[in-house]
C-alpha cells in the first residue's frame, strides 16, 4: 500500500483546511487509518484515525469539536477536515494506514506541511 498526502498549506489561525490521503496498492487490505502530525522540536503524536468502515473514529485531545476524519472506500481516499485551525496545529501532518497481507503491516505517508499564522 502506498499512501500520498495532499492539501497542506499556510493558513490564518480560525482558518480551515482539508488533508487528503490517497492509498494505492493492495487497499483492501486495509483495516485502518489514521494521521499523526509532528512539530518542530516535538515528538510524533496521534490526531485521529478511523476504521475500514469508518464505524468507530478516535482524536486526540487537541482537535476534538475542531477536526473530524473521514474516509472514502471507493475512492481509497482518507480525509481530514481541519477547522478553526490554533497556530499550535502547525506541523508536518503524516497519514498511516494498518492492514494485514499475510502478515500486518504499518506504512506511511511521507507528510504534507499545514502552518498556521496568528
Amino acid at each position: 500500500v502506498q499512501l500520498v498526502e495532499s492539501g497542506g498549506g499556510v493558513v490564518q489561525a480560525g482558518g480551515s483546511l482539508r488533508l487528503s490521503c490517497a492509498a494505492s496498492g493492495s487497499t483492501f487490505s486495509i483495516n485502518a487509518m489514521g494521521w499523526y502530525r509532528q512539530a518542530p522540536g516535538k515528538q510524533r503524536e496521534l490526531v485521529a484515525n478511523i476504521t475500514n468502515n469508518g464505524g468507530s473514529t478516535n482524536y486526540a485531545d487537541s482537535v476534538k469539536g475542531r477536526f473530524t476524519i473521514s474516509r472514502d472506500n471507493a475512492k481509497n481516499t482518507m480525509y481530514l477536515q481541519m477547522n478553526r485551525l490554533k497556530p499550535e496545529d502547525t506541523a508536518l501532518y503524516y497519514c498511516y494506514a494498518e492492514g494485514r497481507v499475510y502478515t500486518s503491516y504499518v506504512t506511511w505517508g511521507r507528510g504534507t506541511h499545514v502552518t498556521v499564522s496568528s
